[in-house]
């Protein structure tokens, strides 16, 4: 009987962001970083739906529980939380690194509120090389009635602004 090798589960996480405008940044923990995307209408849990996803420059790991206001003058200023978050695993398909080179991974999430299987896929004609779309695929937790539902709430910002720093001025 052959053993498997165990794998460490890898990280996701999605940042609810609003800087000059409301956007979701969707992060997997991929080769030692977060590989990142901008999806301005966010994640859905409904098949249907077909998300542009601007991929982004890495983020450090520990950017994967950041929330705080990021204070204005500094690139993306303004509030951010983790609207979701969870584990993922890459079931097929090679390692999730050259998968992306080739343009397209598939995933499964295991997160509280995005869950089961998921690709993106880079776009052939794309202007930058930078746009995908990230997409739910069908299985037993699509949701065609899905509704995204925001997690800055005022109360929630009163609380990331009481305890983010003041911003320093020189």
């Amino acid at each position: 009987m052959a053993k498997r090798a165990l794998r460490a589960k890898q990280r996701f996480v999605v940042h609810e962001h609003k800087a000059t405008r409301l956007h979701y940044d969707f992060r997997l923990e991929i080769g030692g970083v977060l590989k990142s995307w901008a999806v301005p209408k966010g994640p859905s849990m409904n098949p249907a739906d077909k998300r542009l996803a601007v991929m982004v420059p890495d983020h450090p790991l520990e950017y994967i529980d950041f929330e705080g206001i990021i204070p204005p003058g500094q690139y993306g200023a303004g509030p951010v939380v983790v609207w979701d978050h969870g584990t993922y695993e890459v079931p097929e398909g090679g390692p999730p690194e050259a998968q992306l080179k080739a343009g397209k991974l598939a995933f499964v999430l295991k997160g509280k509120k995005l869950r089961g299987a998921f690709a993106l896929a880079r776009f052939a004609a794309g202007k930058t090389g930078k746009e995908w779309l990230l997409m739910k695929k069908k299985d037993a937790q699509a949701d065609p009635s899905w509704t995204l539902r925001s997690e800055l709430t005022p109360r929630r910002l009163t609380a990331l602004a009481e305890r983010t720093p003041p911003c320093e001025t020189s």
